[in-house]
């Protein structure tokens, strides 16, 4: 059930949505396919700002960017122009392992289809990021098991991957982007795959575990009635990235 928030909690998450700090920030972006008369620009100088706690979501037609924008975001492709900045550091910049660093550590990437290796259990595709990072065996299993309750699957582990229903799969998904603890969640479509039911169930886990971790959170959708749930809704299309909606305090709380 949704909780209504009081006027002082109202208060409270304004004045902290004020003050918080800016984590991620986009200037002159650009995302160019193709040249000459077959070039086709995704992106066009796009700019901007994303503050500390807020929760995001970009809609958008099929095929106007919106995946391409969280891969510029998450490291996983380059911009023809314009820079991404992480707390200041401009991604572009960095050398070959703190940028890993930054896509292992700092980021968490949910897609549409989960893609987790289907024959690992649910716990082994949790805990590959941890040992992917250095972490050791017993600490990659204790990571795994402690995120697999977080996300209601505390007795699955031990299944293979292929055998958990859709939502099962995408809970884990979720607990594979966050086992490392980082500060923004990216997300593409991560309910487009389910059904109603499961899609309200994934989103409500989401915004759970956007707020008792202090996420960041940029999520790509569909779904205007979750993206009403999200603090700011960003349109992208023809290349423009515009502000819709702005919900700076959110009304409920699930």
């Amino acid at each position: 059930m949704a909780e209504i928030l009081t006027p002082i909690a109202e208060q409270i998450l304004a004045e902290r949505a004020t003050t918080a700090e800016t984590l991620l920030e986009v200037r002159d972006l650009r995302k160019v396919y193709g040249s000459g008369a077959a070039e086709r620009a995704v992106l066009g100088n796009v700019n901007l700002l994303v503050k500390e706690g807020e929760m995001i979501a970009v809609v958008g037609p099929s095929g106007s960017g919106k995946s391409t924008f969280l891969h510029l975001l998450a490291a996983l492709d380059t911009p023809t122009s314009g820079a991404v900045y992480f707390r200041s550091k401009a991604l572009q910049t960095l050398e070959e392992k703190p940028l890993a660093d930054y896509r292992n550590r700092s980021v968490g990437f949910v897609w549409q289809r989960h893609h987790l290796l289907p024959d690992f259990t649910a716990e082994e595709n949790v805990a590959m990021p941890v040992l992917l990072h250095g972490g050791r065996s017993s600490e990659a299993v204790e990571a795994a098991a402690g995120w697999l309750g977080e996300v209601g699957l505390a007795g699955k582990g031990k299944q293979r991957a292929g055998e958990l229903s859709g939502g099962e799969q995408q809970r884990v998904a979720i607990a594979r982007a966050l086992v490392n603890g980082p500060a923004l969640l990216l997300a593409d479509e991560p309910t487009g795959d389910l059904d109603e039911q499961n899609s309200e169930a994934v989103f409500d886990l989401m915004q759970r575990l956007h707020r008792t971790h202090r996420l960041t959170s940029i999520l790509a959708t569909h779904n205007r009635a979750l993206a009403q749930r999200c603090d700011r809704i960003l349109s992208l299309e023809h290349g423009a990235l515009k502000l819709l909606e702005s919900h700076p305090v959110a009304q409920n709380v699930h």
